[in-house]
């Protein structure tokens, strides 16, 4: 239920399959770095020994390798008449 990206009913659909494997890799870092779990009082990383504290929605932001946009080709008029 968490991940509304998979239906076609969201804006944030995309057809792309490694757009799908970053919106995966990056839901599976959530749950279980971030995510505060009912039964276990505590995310499933603290639960397993990886890390001590809760990390924040920044902190995963900046996990990330984040590379400058490519430059975009020159722009064409379409030229109808």
């Amino acid at each position: 239920m968490h991940m509304r990206r998979f239906t076609r009913l969201t804006n944030a659909f995309s057809k792309k399959i490694e757009n799908h494997c970053f919106s995966i890799a990056l839901y599976f870092v959530y749950y279980n770095f971030a995510k505060i779990h009912g039964s276990l009082s505590v995310t499933p990383a603290m639960q397993a020994g990886l890390t001590k504290r809760v990390m924040s929605i920044e902190d995963i932001c900046m996990l990330a390798d984040i590379e400058a946009p490519k430059k975009r080709g020159s722009y064409k008029k379409n030229e109808r008449a």
